[in-house]
């Protein structure tokens, strides 16, 4: 499962406090399991020197954010749920990236796509929150744009373990490969 370029990048979907500190309104406390394997692929992604998008949610604060519609405000520009877990900030390397995003999906009115096509970028790997919600969209458009896509199944997962096994059922079928960390450790 190797491949011999820089074709292989990471994508690490809201891994910020608003999901993994208690108290916070997107707080749930299964999050906190993708932990480890989420630092297991950016620790090896760093190590095999990949691409690493961190793709998190930042809404601009006293603007109206269509998003905002359907879930509670979240997520705005330094307020307190915007920070990093600790150790999950970027590094100081020309490849790891911050992706500001204000829907669902990193693709969605970013230059995700532009910037992977630049990087000779084919293969995403995906970890991150929610399974249901941003991970989802985001591996949806990721096959739409013609990416493949492995998303971690020990990396990912949400307050509603059953949507969060429906998508993955969905993804595996329709979208890309759900697979293993061992799986994932080996395409990085």
């Amino acid at each position: 499962m190797a491949d011999s370029g820089k074709t292989v990048a990471l994508i690490m979907i809201d891994v910020l406090d608003a999901f993994f500190a208690p108290g916070k309104p997107a707080y749930y406390p299964d999050s906190v399991k993708v932990l480890e394997p989420c630092r297991q692929l950016l620790d090896k992604a760093r190590e095999a020197d990949r691409l690493v998008v961190h793709a998190v949610e930042r809404h601009r604060p006293g603007l109206a954010d269509f998003e905002h519609k359907k879930i509670p405000v979240h997520c705005e520009i330094g307020d307190d749920q915007s920070p990093y877990v600790a150790g999950f900030a970027p590094v100081d390397r020309p490849n790891e990236v911050e992706l500001p995003k204000r829907r669902y999906s990193a693709f969605y009115g970013t230059d995700l796509d532009l910037m992977l096509r630049e990087q000779g970028v084919e293969t995403l790997v995906i970890g991150g929150v929610k399974t249901n919600v941003c991970v989802r969209a985001t591996v949806q458009d990721a096959f739409a744009a013609g990416y493949e896509i492995l998303l971690v199944k020990e990396a990912t997962n949400s307050n509603r373990p059953h949507l969060a096994e429906a998508s993955l059922e969905d993804i595996d079928r329709y979208f890309g490969s759900v697979v293993s960390l061992e799986q994932a450790l080996e395409r990085l």
